[in-house]
């Protein structure tokens, strides 16, 4: 299975995919009815205090992968995982603060 491997490819490539996932997750409970997606980017982009509310739950579903690989010794895999979260984290402080 692909989830077994132990590479670091593997792992970032969840380690970008399951950011997106959980903005997509976030998106949908939280603004779905009231705004488009195009409209939700632009609230994003004109209110900073919405990125430490959407980097969050991103930031945490990368940390409960990273915990899954580590706990059954898939390091490269984690090591992947983290690199990614570590891009993420990376640029929503610079993304916030610019």
């Amino acid at each position: 299975m692909i989830f077994k491997k132990d590479s670091l490819r593997l792992g970032l490539v969840l380690g970008l995919i399951a950011p997106v996932l959980s903005l997509a997750i976030y998106y949908f409970i939280k603004f779905y009815p009231l705004y488009t997606i195009r409209d939700f980017f632009g609230y994003i982009t004109t209110d900073k205090t919405q990125v430490t509310a959407l980097s969050v739950p991103c930031l945490v579903l990368n940390i409960a992968l990273f915990t899954i690989y580590i706990n059954s010794h898939k390091d490269n895999t984690a090591k992947g995982v983290f690199a990614a979260t570590l891009i993420y984290a990376i640029l929503a402080l610079l993304f916030k603060f610019i």
